[in-house]
Formats: structure tokens, sequence, C-alpha cells
């Protein structure tokens, strides 16, 4: 098929085939600058790309301020934006591809169903500060923060359209008497020095946006721009509708001088202190909106809302077999499972395990599946071992055949201290599944093959707890550390260990050590502490420089992230090699907050707060990649060679390229009943065999093949 041709301004005589690789399917909407249509990548991934008017294409300084435009996006592409996928500035037709993401406007929102309600109100002035606060950490001031360029995904708001943002460091400025912006939004610097204009405008405008979504007008109102222009400047804003407790900092945001606004941060800890509602929430617009979005949107909710049989009478899961295309239209999706190959773990990272039985068939010839929830709530926790996928739910420990789903045998653990959620999934001691562990004082052995109880034992009191190949490592509050024989419930040993107050430890997949490490109060020591867990003896001990925290183990050397003293931002990788008592330390490009890592090799992968995913090469010492993956938060990341695996808190699975740091595809988000709470830990992938093992928040275990995340 032929492209169509241009014949003028309008988005219907501007509808070429493609944009780059990517095929335009239809029209999301039109603005000055150019057109927005929802396309496609060739591996099916939904993408919004924006398709510069034609006329505009021929203008020098418009193909300036698109780059800019670009530039600016891809600095900000994260948990709060539509991340970046792909862009041509120096096309024919510049283009500018980004991850579709489903959901209204806020104008749309506001205009089809009113104001909202004073709890969606509290989230989205935090989703908002939040978005500001990444933006401007970045250099960027986004000048056009405004109801239309606010979208309302179901993981909170996010900010679009930066063509006119302005990063710190460009050289493309205001011209001299031009305003440039969305007047009833705009700060009263943006209408008296616009060459001056900083991110407290953007902040400004966010006190707009409030307004708007609280009353469905804005703070200035009038027909005219002028009138408005004059009002921003020197008149007060009109709060009323604005519910009283937002009022005050709503007022805070439209101060008339830059320096007497809050700042991002400054925000986000007073909405703390605003409401309890300050939660995790994620924000889900109404449903009259989402019946209105059209045939794209309502085929996305229709495939999202996919039910998963529930449980049989005999407990045994209803399953769900699907091949590549068919993983969209089963509702194959789900939170990743912890651990990883040959890992038994508990609370973040993998003890030794026994070894992992060869599958029964290649990844080739795997067909994926979904097994419905067993057990009462919460996610489930799973690793692999003795053939088995072992799982923990609130109050029950289960196995699955890791080849089609079916359920082996289910255990429920008994009394008010195992209905909790499981401290992790569970760890296997030989031919002994460990049932229990983090939910009281109980231990309850299970036998792999059949579920049957092997024995119980009360364990010795406890506040932590780690499981490290075939031993329970137990910290009491006073500082004492008991290693159990986690086959017999015997307690090898028990003492204190030395340069630890109350030593809590970490294990990693392959090493038959546990490390503690424990942090000076000023920041700029670590001590670590490496424990034979079966003998209780120090093997190692070091004082390394700086805030570290150990996240996994290369030939013999340990890996940590450090972190800023002060603000907790990781700022590099080190490893430790203690044979030789030798420290190399890798700076990473840019910080990154709460980042959790994995070591495969040489790499190590960090997964952040805000959905950075960076790459670094230990031998080469320098960071290969970065990826912006769009989730607010990811679990740790699992690497099998060829793909890096994250999961997300809607229970997404994303599969990324590990040598180029490319997505290449990921599953539908699968929340269950309770879609407005996200978990406070997500597990990790479980990858065994070219094979990748999931959950999700609606209790469902699922598996896809390795061997293409493009076909999920």
């Amino acid at each position: 098929m032929a492209s169509q041709r241009n014949a003028g301004a309008g988005p219907e005589a501007e509808l070429p085939e493609y944009a780059g690789h990517y095929r335009l399917e239809s029209c999301l909407g039109s603005g000055g600058m150019g057109v927005v249509h929802l396309a496609r990548s060739t591996s099916g991934m939904k993408l919004a790309v924006k398709v510069v008017h034609a006329e505009f294409a021929k203008d020098p300084e418009f193909r300036g301020r698109f780059r800019q435009e670009v530039a600016a996006a891809r600095r900000v592409s994260g948990a709060f934006t539509a991340p970046v996928v792909d862009a041509d500035p120096e096309a024919g037709r510049p283009w500018m591809a980004t991850l579709f993401i489903p959901g209204p406007t806020l104008a749309q929102e506001v205009k089809r169903n009113g104001p909202l309600p004073p709890a969606q109100l509290r989230r989205l002035m935090a989703g908002l500060a939040e978005a500001l606060r990444d933006i401007h950490r970045v250099g960027v001031v986004h000048r056009d923060l405004k109801p239309s360029n606010v979208l309302l995904a179901e993981d909170g708001p996010k900010v679009i359209d930066f063509g006119i943002s302005r990063p710190a460091d460009s050289e493309l400025r205001t011209e001299t008497g031009k305003l440039i912006g969305t007047p009833p939004f705009m700060a009263p610097e943006q209408f008296r020095r616009p060459r001056e204009v900083g991110p407290a405008a953007d902040v400004f405008a966010l006190g707009s946006v409030m307004v708007h979504a609280a009353t469905g007008r804005g703070p200035f109102d009038s027909d005219s721009p002028y009138v408005v222009a004059y009002q921003v400047v020197h008149d007060e804003p009109e709060l009323t509708g604005v519910p009283e407790e937002l009022a005050p900092l709503v007022l805070r945001c439209l101060a008339k001088e830059p320096e007497d606004r809050p700042s991002p941060d400054a925000l986000m800890r007073e909405l703390r202190s605003v409401a309890a509602s300050y939660d995790t929430q994620a924000f889900v617009p109404r449903r009259a909106a989402e019946e209105e979005e059209g045939a794209e949107r309502a085929g996305h909710e229709v495939a999202k809302a996919a039910p998963v049989p529930e449980a049989s009478a005999e407990g045994e899961p209803a399953r769900r077999r699907f091949g590549r295309r068919g993983a969209v239209v089963a509702g194959a999706v789900g939170l990743a499972l912890a651990g990883a190959l040959a890992s038994v773990s508990l609370a973040g990272g993998g003890g030794p395990g026994p070894e992992v039985a060869s599958p029964r068939t290649t990844a080739a010839a795997f067909t994926g599946w979904v097994a419905g929830p067993v057990g009462r709530s919460g996610v489930p926790q799973c690793s692999y071992a003795a053939g088995a996928l072992l799982c923990a739910r609130d109050g029950v420990v289960y196995a699955l055949d890791p080849m089609d789903g079916r359920l082996r045998w289910r255990h429920a653990l008994e009394g008010t201290a195992a209905s909790g959620p499981p401290a992790g999934p569970p760890a296997v001691s030989g031919r002994l599944v460990l049932g229990g562990l983090g939910q009281g004082r109980g231990l309850t052995a299970l036998e792999v093959a059949s579920g049957e109880v092997a024995r119980r034992t009360e364990l010795p009191a406890h506040g932590g707890l780690r499981a490290v190949g075939g031993t329970v490592l137990l910290t009491a509050s006073d500082g004492t550390v008991s290693g159990v024989d986690g086959a017999t419930g015997d307690v090898r040993w028990s003492h204190r260990v030395a340069g630890h107050e109350v030593p809590y430890f970490v294990s990693f997949a392959g090493d038959p050590l546990a490390y503690a490490a424990d942090v000076a109060a000023d920041g700029t020591r670590t001590r670590v502490t490496a424990v034979d867990p079966r003998s209780g003896d120090v093997r190692w001990r070091a004082d390394l420089d700086g805030s570290l925290e150990p996240v996994g183990t290369a030939d013999g050397a340990v890996v940590f992230v450090a972190a800023d003293a002060a603000t907790q931002e990781t700022r590099a990788v080190v490893r430790y090699d203690p044979r030789g008592r030798e420290s190399v330390r890798v700076p990473l490009r840019v910080p990154l907050q709460q980042a959790a890592g994995s070591v495969r090799g040489n790499v190590v992968h960090l997964m952040a707060a805000g959905g950075a995913l960076v790459a670094v090469d230990l031998a080469a010492r320098e960071q290969l990649w970065s990826l912006q993956t769009g989730v607010v938060r990811g679990s740790r990341p699992v690497a099998d060679g060829r793909h890096v695996y994250v999961t997300a808190p809607d229970g997404r699975l994303l599969g990324v390229d590990a040598r180029r740091g490319k997505l290449l595809g990921q599953t539908p988000p699968r929340l269950g009943a309770q879609s407005d709470r996200v978990p406070a830990a997500l597990p990790e992938p479980v990858v065994v065999g070219g094979r990748v093992y999931g959950s999700a928040p609606d209790g469902t275990v699922f598996a896809v093949s390795g061997r293409d995340p493009a076909g999920w």
C-alpha cells in the first residue's frame, strides 16, 4: 500500500502509512505542530507516534524546536511520562514514537465526568509533584503543563508533550517578544520575563491544573486570553470548590513570585501529612470515561479484564494454555516470581539450591500457560527446585508442574502465625520444602514430591531469617545468630558475629556463603562479613569505603551498589575481591533512586524507582546502556544471558535485550479485584531452561517462553 499523500494541514490529509519502521493505524489527535497516531512496532507493541505537519517540516527553526522536544522527552522518559521508544528529527516528516498509554487526558476526564473527588485529587497532585521532580532533576522545564497534557493512566498521571520545554543547557531560547505557553496555565513570569522561566513556572501550572481538576475551571477564568494574562499577573486566584485540605497547598503553588512557591519535593512531603490516602493506590479513570475512549480503548479493556477461572473445589487451579500470539487473548500475565535458576531464597537474593533437573522439552517446543489462584490472597512467590515450581501465598504452600501449570499438591499452613504474606518463596533443603518461614516460629518441612508433612519444628526466637542452601540463619534481637539444619530442625551453632550489632544476612545463587553488611552512622564506611552458614565460621571480613549494599557475586568477588550517604541515590557499582583485597568502582552516568541489582557474569543490572534499567560491565568498567522502562518501579532484574526480565506492580513482565538495552516485549497487566492496591514487595522473575515464570496480584501464576519476548 502506498503512503497517503499530504494535501494540507488537516489530520485527515496527513496519514502516511509508516513513520520509520512503525505502521500508523489511526489518528489519536492533532495539534498545531503535528498529528499523533496510534501505531504498532514490528513485534506488535502499541505506540503513540507524533508526525510533524508537512508545512512545518520545511522550516529550519521548527525542526530545531522539534529536535529540542525529542531531546527533552528522552531526558525525562520514565515512570511519569510516556517513554520515548524511537525518533527521527531529520526525516522528511520528522517524527517521535513513545509507548502508547491507554487512558483519557485530565481535560477529557473532567469534561465528560466533572471534577475529580478529593481522594483522586490528592493522588493526582502527588503524582504530578513526583513527575515534576523527575523532570526538573534532569534539567528540563516543561513550560506547558495543562490538563490536556496530563494522561490519567492506571498507574498514575503521565505528563506528555514537551514541544515547548527547554533543557537548561539548550542553546535554543525563546525569542524576544514571543509568548510560548497556554495563558490559563502560564505563570506570571512567563508573561513578564519569558526568557527567565524556570522550574517554578511548572509548579504554578500544577496549581492551575489542580484547580481545573477540582472545579472544571481555572483559577483565572475569562474568554479573553488578554484578560487571563492580566489576572495571572495581578489578581488573586479563585479557589472556590478546591477541597479544604488541598487549598493552602494549591494557593502556595499559585504565588506570584517564583521563590514563594514550594518545590516538588516540598509538595510531596506536605501531601503525605495532608491525608493518609497519599498511598500506592492507582488512579483509575471512571468507567464513563473508559466507555467513551473508542474501539481501541475498549479493546484494551476487554483484553485486560479477560477472566481467569477460579480454583476448583479440590483446590487445583484452572489452567489456560496459549501459543505466542494467543498470550494477549488468554491474558497470560502477572508479576514475575522471586528467585533464579537453582535458587531457593527468602526476602531478596537467592541461596544455592539443589541441582535443577533438565526440562522435559526444549524451550522452542514449550507452550505457555496460566494457572488460576490457589489460597486466600496476595501475590504468589515462587522458586524452582527438584523439577517443581514451588509457590507460597498467604497461608498456603503449593507445587505446580513447570511444563503445564498443573497443581501437584497444596498444603495449608495452620494457625494465625501462618495467615500473613510469605517472607519469600519456599526454600528447599534436600528433598524437603521449608514452609512457614517468616510467619512466626513454626517451621513445617514438606516432601517436595508429595507435599506430605515430614516434620514440624519450633524455631528459636528471631527477628531476621535467611535460608541459605540447607541452613536457616536466624538473627535474634540481641544479635545472636543461630544456624538451623533445614532437614532435621537441629540447631547447628549459635553465637554473635563480631563487628555486627544485629546482623541480617543476604545470599546469592551459586554462592555457599552468607553476607552481613552494616553501614556506619555517617555513611562513610561499610563493614562486610562473609559467614559459612553450615558452621558459622567467618570466612573473611572487610571495611570498605562508602555506603554499600551487596547485590550479587561474580567469580569469588562480591558486587555492591554504592549510595550517596545524604540522598541515598545509587551512584556507582563496586566489585570487591577478598582474595587480593582489591576494589573496583564503576560510576553510573546518572544517579538512581532505590536501585535493586543482580549480577550475571561480569554484568550488573540495576532497576531503579522511576523505571530506569541500567547495565554495567564490571570487566570493561563502564556502563553499557540505560533504558527507561516506563514502570513506576520494578522487581530485581533477572538475566539469562540473552534477555533481562523485570516485573511491574500491575503484573506486567518485561523482556529486554541484554546486549542493546531495548525493550522487546511485555505482557499485559493483571491486577485482579483489588486493582487500587499494588504489592509492597515485587517477586522476581524465575528463569529456567529458556522458560520464564511469573505471578500476578490476582493470584495467578503463569509461564512464557523466554526465546522471543516480542511474541508475548
